[in-house]
C-alpha cells in the first residue's frame, strides 16, 4: 500500500465520507423497550425527557436503518439503539429524518442522538461529543474470486476499476494508478467486475459484506484494504455529555456480552463493531 502523505490523505477523506447516505421519509416510527440490567432512567439522570430516548435515523439506509417487507423500521443501527435503550431501561422512539436536516434536528433537539452511521471526524468532533464507535470499516479492492493479479494497492496500476465518478473512492482508484470507468453505484460496479468487463472496484467493507451476505454464491473477493479506518458512533450534543457516557457504559456491557457481534453477524456475516 502507498505510504506517502497525499495516498494517506486520500484515504482519510475516502474512509470519512461514509455516513452520506440516501434521503429518509421524514415519518415516525415507534419502538419499545423495557427496562434493562441499567438503571439509567432519564428520570433518575435527567439524560431524556419522559424516559424516552429519541434517535434519529433515515429508515432508508440499508443494512443499517430500512423498513422490511412488513414495514416495520429495522437494522443494524436500529437495533443498537434498541439494545442500548433497554440497557438504560429506556423507551426507544425513532423519528426517521433525512440526512442533510439530521444536525440541525439535533442542535434544534428535536432528538437525543443519531444512529445512521456517523462517522467520527476531526470536523464534528469540534461541535459534538461522540460515544465509543459501535462499526468500524476500511476501504477495500474487491476483485472476481479467481483474480490473483491484485494484492495490493500498488497492484492496481494499469488496472481498470468502477467507481462512482462524484466518490472519494474514485480519487483512491486513480491515486493507485488506476483507469476509472464511471458507474451509477456498487451494484453496477460488481456486474461489471463479474462480467470481467474491469478489473476491480473499491468500496467500503460493509458494503461488500452486507452484499455477499445477501448474495453468498457471488463470484468475488477482497484483494485488499485500507489501513485507515473509518468509525461510526452514537452522537450528542455537548450539553447532552451524560447522555453519552451512559450510552458508552451501556455498549460497554452490549460488547461484553457478545450482542454487538451477534448483531454485526446477523447483517454483515462478521463482527464489524471493533
Amino acid at each position: 500500500m502507498r505510504r506517502n502523505r497525499a495516498f494517506l490523505a486520500t484515504v482519510t477523506a475516502t474512509v470519512t465520507a461514509l455516513a452520506l447516505a440516501a434521503c429518509g421519509s421524514g415519518s415516525d416510527s415507534g419502538g419499545g423497550a423495557a427496562g434493562g440490567e441499567t438503571a439509567a432512567s432519564g428520570g433518575d439522570l435527567g439524560l431524556v425527557s419522559d424516559g424516552v430516548l429519541t434517535v434519529a435515523t433515515e429508515g432508508t439506509y440499508r443494512p443499517f436503518t430500512f423498513h422490511d417487507g412488513s414495514g416495520d423500521l429495522v437494522g443494524y443501527d436500529v437495533e443498537v439503539a434498541e439494545a442500548v435503550a433497554e440497557k438504560l431501561g429506556l423507551e426507544v422512539r425513532f423519528q426517521e429524518t433525512q440526512w442533510d436536516a439530521i444536525f440541525a434536528g439535533l442542535d434544534a433537539g428535536r432528538f437525543d442522538t443519531i444512529a445512521n452511521q456517523v462517522s467520527i471526524t476531526p470536523e464534528r468532533e469540534e461541535k459534538y461529543v461522540f460515544t465509543q464507535p459501535y462499526t468500524v470499516s476500511r476501504g477495500v479492492i474487491v476483485v472476481r474470486e479467481d483474480d490473483t493479479s491484485i494484492s495490493s494497492f500498488e497492484d492496481l496500476e494499469g488496472k481498470v476499476t468502477a467507481q462512482s465518478l462524484t466518490s472519494n473512492w474514485r480519487a483512491l482508484a486513480e491515486e493507485s494508478g488506476a483507469q476509472v470507468q464511471g458507474v451509477e453505484g456498487w451494484a453496477q460496479a460488481v456486474a461489471l467486475l463479474e462480467q470481467q468487463r474491469v478489473d476491480a472496484t473499491i468500496n467500503d467493507s460493509l458494503t461488500f459484506l452486507d452484499y455477499v451476505n445477501e448474495n453468498p454464491d457471488a463470484p468475488i473477493k477482497v484483494a485488499a484494504e485500507t489501513e485507515e479506518t473509518s468509525q461510526s458512533a452514537f452522537v450528542v450534543t455537548p450539553e447532552r455529555e451524560a447522555l453519552a457516557e451512559a450510552i458508552d457504559g451501556a455498549l460497554d456491557e452490549l460488547r461484553a456480552e457478545g450482542v454487538l457481534t451477534e448483531l454485526s453477524e446477523k447483517y454483515f456475516g462478521e463482527d464489524v463493531s471493533q
